[in-house]
């Protein structure tokens, strides 16, 4: 038998099937002080402000190779946030692929970019261009971004994820990420470290959105 709402009217099954699970609690960490960290901060606080407390960023100065361990670590001491992340791009990481496995091992998400985050920026204006390298990644973006924008593109600056959705399209951006992450798999590779360019950031943003849509 169907359970009433608070008026008393019977809810039918349908509404429990459109029903969308509630913002979690994020727990997210990144080993770059200006980019990542600036970024999710944006998309922290473009959330109700009711939600925001439901997402921390942590800046850590650990290597990268720890940034499981030091997210787990962290984590523990704030059990309520139930969706621990870490965040952190390819860019020269020898151990990029050990460190993806160790996370889903440890039961850690992943957001990872490969060369760097322009690349899912990138997205934001329609295309994910094939950049192989960072300096050359954030080369590029910065000259699109300018372009778009009228403003120049700084890593620093607290107002990227502002502009890239004022100027962008932050869904059409997961749907090419999405896409070329799908044509990788498809075509057999597996390997984050050879799937260049693409990203993983665009299933956390995704994620959040959802949530709170």
């Amino acid at each position: 038998m169907a359970k009433a709402d608070r008026n008393g009217r019977r809810r039918t099954r349908e509404s429990f099937c459109r029903r969308v699970p509630d913002l979690g609690y994020y727990f997210i960490v990144t080993d770059t002080k200006e980019t990542e960290e600036n970024y999710m901060h944006g998309l922290r606080d473009s959330l109700p402000k009711r939600l925001q407390g439901r997402i921390v960023i942590k800046v850590s100065k650990a290597r990268t190779e720890e940034l499981v361990a030091v997210c787990k670590e962290q984590a523990s001491l704030e059990p309520q946030y139930g969706e621990p992340w870490i965040v952190f791009d390819r860019d020269k990481v020898v151990r990029f692929n050990q460190i993806i496995e160790s996370a889903k091992v440890e039961g850690v998400n992943v957001g990872w970019s490969n060369p760097c985050i322009e690349i899912w920026f990138d997205a934001y204006f329609g295309k994910m261009h094939g950049y192989q390298d960072s300096v050359t990644c954030c080369r590029e973006f910065a000259n699109t971004f300018e372009k778009k924008t009228g403003q120049e593109y700084r890593k620093s600056s607290n107002q990227i994820y502002i502009m890239l959705n004022r100027y962008g399209n932050e869904e059409e951006a997961v749907r090419i990420a999405e896409s070329r992450l799908a044509q990788y798999l498809r075509d057999g590779i597996g390997k984050p470290s050879e799937m260049c360019p693409c990203t993983t950031v665009h299933r956390l943003v995704s994620e959040i959105q959802q949530k709170v849509k």
